[in-house]
């Protein structure tokens, strides 16, 4: 839903309210920090409740504590952001077509609706630890449904401004933070006395805060400064081109996100049992797994930007604009990507002080890089940068992780799980380029290109990843058997 609306978006609006979009996510991307772990603790907490570690009492009252910490930090983030919109308009964007009032007056809004985006957190959390993701899954699609489609007919209908965008953000947050306070409230048992705001409580969790904290600092810092300091650089229109860019790109880590999240707890299991071949299995499997799923959609993109944002705009100027920084910035995305299980693995073994380094260094040479790059080579210079930065995970720190925790594997991670998954989907794309249709005018040729592409990109890529291939040829005899079964 996300991305679906945004070539409407740019319709109505403009591309440099888009930037203001784009500016919203990067706040609201920082504001995280000031969350000092809540949600991640109350995500584990709550699961612990479930197990039997938290009394009724117990836990109310360190929600109770937790919620107080939260909404008081969320009137200081709604105060902060609405006194800072003056200047954000007039000294930090440029815009040059917005009337600076305009752009003040979203940036005001735009205040009360990242608080109340901050505080659906919490309560995030704690609907995962309580083990409510089918209920939490609908209930988010049907509001995404209604914030990202239901802003359009707003645009359409009613006032095709940036002001009524983000009212509607508004009152779509205020709506989410009441449905999900009041779905936990609801599955948590009532306390014999009533909660209350309690320093005990939060003393038994502020270890684990502070840890999870310090490691968002850094993940923060290496993903958005760029962003930050690009909408300084960049006039609001260009940093509006790279916002659309990253918020394509960022498609490989909604495809990464659930493998993590399910592979880990596994990871877990077998690194506290010891047992290494199950541990070397899953993890070469689920690396595998996230070649196959992002390589094939990483050389679409890289190959073909420019027909992927017309296709799916149908504005050829958007695309011509987009597409140098896409082709580049989703080669970055896709190393990330593949250091999202290595990741994994280090802190189910409780290793966290290579990531942390690392990624310091990261940010060390990333903001600096960023000044001297950015003047010379616009915003195609700082997708360039991203590329360098993650070629070194690769390349370096993906060398300590093997060395201290799979010593033999790191060449089976190169060769099986990376590089031939890879290396054909990068295959697909070369041979049909020369297929490709000719200029920017049929959307449905596009589609029909890029879906056949795309399809035997994914295809080959199955073939050539050993473990993956086997899962699905498992899973289409399963399936035959089944249909025999179902047909006698």
């Amino acid at each position: 839903m996300g991305l679906a609306f945004v070539p409407l978006y740019i319709r109505y609006l403009g591309m440099e309210a888009y930037g203001l979009i784009g500016l919203f996510v990067v706040i609201q991307a920082w504001l995280s920090l000031l969350d000092m772990g809540i949600t991640p603790t109350l995500n584990r907490e709550m699961a612990r409740f479930t197990a039997g570690s938290h009394s009724p009492q117990s836990i109310n009252d360190l929600l109770r504590s937790l919620e107080v910490i939260c909404f008081t930090l969320a009137v200081f983030i709604a105060l902060s952001v609405w006194a800072g919109s003056g200047y954000l308009a007039n000294d930090w964007l440029k815009a040059e077509q917005l009337p600076i009032e305009v752009v003040a007056h979203a940036i005001a809004i735009m205040a009360f609706v990242v608080a109340l985006r901050f505080c659906e957190g919490i309560y995030r959390g704690s609907l995962f630890g309580l083990q409510q993701q089918v209920w939490y899954n609908s209930i988010y699609a049907i509001l995404a449904t209604l914030r990202n489609g239901g802003v359009v007919a707003i645009l359409a209908w009613i006032s095709p401004t940036i002001e009524a965008f983000f009212i509607w953000q508004g009152l779509i947050s205020l709506l989410t933070v009441f449905m999900y306070a009041t779905r936990v409230h609801r599955e948590l048992p009532r306390p014999p006395v009533r909660p209350r705001f309690s320093r005990k409580a939060l003393a038994g969790v502020w270890v684990f805060a502070g840890g999870m904290a310090g490691t968002t600092l850094l993940a923060l810092l290496l993903t958005q400064v760029d962003k930050v300091l690009l909408s300084r650089l960049l006039s609001l229109e260009f940093f509006g081109y790279y916002a659309l860019a990253a918020a394509v790109v960022g498609i490989l880590s909604t495809v990464t996100g659930p493998v993590a999240q399910a592979v880990y707890p596994r990871l877990v299991e077998f690194a506290a049992r010891e047992d290494s071949l199950g541990l070397v299995a899953v993890y070469h499997q689920a690396a595998q797994l996230v070649a196959v799923l992002t390589a094939p959609l990483a050389m679409l993109l890289m190959f073909y930007a420019e027909g992927v944002v017309f296709m799916w705009s149908g504005d050829a100027g958007l695309a011509e604009n987009t597409a140098p920084i896409l082709s580049v910035l989703v080669v970055g995305n896709f190393l990330n990507s593949q250091m999202v299980i290595p990741y994994m693995l280090q802190i189910a073994h409780s290793w966290t002080s290579l990531a942390i380094k690392t990624n310091a260094m990261a940010v060390g040479i990333l903001i600096p890089a960023i000044f001297w790059i950015v003047p010379r080579y616009g915003a195609v210079g700082a997708a360039w940068i991203w590329v360098v930065l993650n070629a070194g995970y690769i390349l370096i720190s993906i060398q300590f992780m093997h060395r201290r925790l799979v010593a033999k594997e790191k060449w089976r991670w190169y060769v099986a799980d990376v590089l031939m998954p890879t290396s054909g989907a990068l295959a697909v794309m070369m041979v049909v380029q020369y297929m490709q249709p000719a200029g920017y005018q049929d959307r449905l040729r596009w589609f029909a290109f890029l879906l056949v592409s795309g399809g035997a990109a994914i295809t080959v890529s199955v073939v050539l990843a050993n473990s993956i291939r086997h899962r699905v040829l498992l899973m289409i005899h399963g399936a035959k058997n089944f249909l025999k079964v179902s047909l006698w």
